[in-house]
């Protein structure tokens, strides 16, 4: 494989034109989602120079694979997800991967009614302005397929200030607890703390 290639799966981006196959090269446009260091390097060494340029986004469709991989590097707290109804991107100018939202079921069985769905993971490399970005276009998505309820949960410790920007509003607290039981024994994976719910109307 060429030094420049990158395989189909790690963001490669369908140009508009007039080609179908996916392996037609000037209809695809390659992003690198995974190459986060040189990103993190650059902007560390921006940062210490006082000197911090606004990146300019857009939100591009995402494969569960794509995004579970960059939630996988990323990610402080969770893992990868099983399945999802839709996953988003969200590159910068030059095409890089800066964050990834996917989007599915409830977990909870109360609130999984065929109405309501929940973004279930957010992860960015840092990228300012990345998480808004992600929820608004989680948001959007959601109610143009005919959902009336988006819903997703936050740590105490974590502000909340992306998903105000993007025009969610804080419910209150809920679950908290682990799944670890005699019946069936399990290993939590993830903060087992009381988490705060926002939702979109």
């Amino acid at each position: 494989m060429p030094k420049n290639s990158l395989p189909l799966r790690y963001g490669a981006r369908r140009v508009p034109g007039t080609g179908s196959g996916m392996g037609e090269g000037p209809f695809l446009r390659q992003t690198r989602p995974a190459d986060l260091s040189q990103g993190l390097r650059v902007r560390e060494a921006t940062a210490l120079e006082g000197d911090v340029t606004q990146a300019k986004l857009e939100i591009i469709p995402c494969e569960l694979a794509d995004a579970n991989e960059f939630v996988h590097r990323t990610h402080r707290h969770h893992g990868k997800v099983a399945g999802h109804k839709f996953s988003v991107a969200v590159v910068d100018e030059s095409g890089q991967i800066r964050g990834v939202a996917i989007v599915g079921r409830p977990v909870a069985r109360r609130l999984d009614d065929g109405w309501t769905l929940e973004v279930n993971r957010v992860a960015t490399d840092g990228c300012p302005n990345a998480c808004s970005a992600l929820y608004g276009a989680a948001r959007r998505a959601c109610f143009a397929l005919g959902y009336k309820k988006l819903i997703t949960y936050t740590l105490p410790s974590e502000g909340g200030g992306s998903l105000r920007a993007a025009g969610w509003r804080l419910i209150g607290e809920a679950g908290g607890g682990s799944w670890n039981c005699k019946t069936r024994p399990r290993v939590d994976k993830a903060p087992t703390q009381v988490k705060l719910r926002w939702e979109v109307p």
